[in-house]
């Protein structure tokens, strides 16, 4: 009986998988080529895309490699441009099931992206790592294929084409947020919110010179504290 709800999920996860695949494989296009111009090989960019699932993440590294920089200010770009993952993580460690094992944490933990992390969190049961797995069987290599024919090919084709083709990444989002928002005034209006926080975020003095990773996490904090607060959800209610 768990192996067929395991398989379920696993399937149901490739399916909502396949749009993020083929946004990520245009995406990673661009990235490969920027890994080609800091002078890597297609095989170390589609290693590195397959170990960092991350596009700001990636970028920033192949800039500090392009720039001859040492391990020290890699480290300290990556953590700034990765921070965010640290509150997806522990938002999806209270998704899944209490009895889930440390291993399915674990793997789970490996691909938490934008994406995936936006998929996962609006099951409105509990999450089931298979569902996680499966996403991640399209995911990743989309972006790691991506990131090697970025390099293979180099600048064959026009920027623009391969930005078109990312547009899959939007309306994947667009999918997620709709539904909910549709069913409460309070989610539409937090979604309102957020998207008018995260463009004032990007013009004001201040903030706008920090990274997009620590102003999405101070956004997260705030926002969503906010509405905790306000709005609380009792445990029971969640779980009905």
């Amino acid at each position: 009986m768990k192996s067929r709800e395991n398989k379920y999920f696993y399937l149901k996860g490739i399916k909502m998988g396949i749009p993020i695949g083929l946004g990520y494989f245009a995406v990673s296009f661009t990235l490969g080529i920027s890994a080609g111009n800091a002078g890597m090989t297609a095989g170390q960019a589609m290693l590195a895309s397959f170990l960092v699932n991350a596009s700001a993440g990636e970028y920033a590294g192949f800039t500090v490699i392009a720039a001859n920089s040492g391990y020290i200010e890699m480290v300290i770009m990556e953590l700034i441009a990765n921070a965010r993952y640290l509150l997806m993580s522990c938002s999806l460690s209270q998704k899944l099931k209490e009895e889930t094992g440390l291993l399915h944490r674990l793997l789970v933990g490996f691909d938490v992206t934008d994406e995936i992390f936006g998929v996962a969190i609006s099951v409105p049961e509990k999450l089931n790592p298979f569902y996680n797995y499966g996403m991640m069987t399209v995911a990743i290599p989309g972006w790691s294929i991506g990131t090697y024919l970025g390099v293979v090919m180099g600048n064959i084709l026009p920027t623009s084409v391969v930005s078109a083709l990312s547009v899959a990444l939007y309306g994947m989002f667009i999918a997620i947020i709709i539904p909910p928002a549709r069913k409460s005034r309070i989610i539409a209006g937090l979604v309102t919110i957020s998207m008018a926080a995260s463009f004032l975020f990007t013009k004001l003095p201040v903030v706008s010179g920090l990274s997009p990773g620590i102003r999405t996490i101070i956004l997260t904090v705030v926002i969503a504290g906010g509405a905790a607060i306000l709005f609380p959800i009792k445990e029971e209610q969640h779980e009905s």
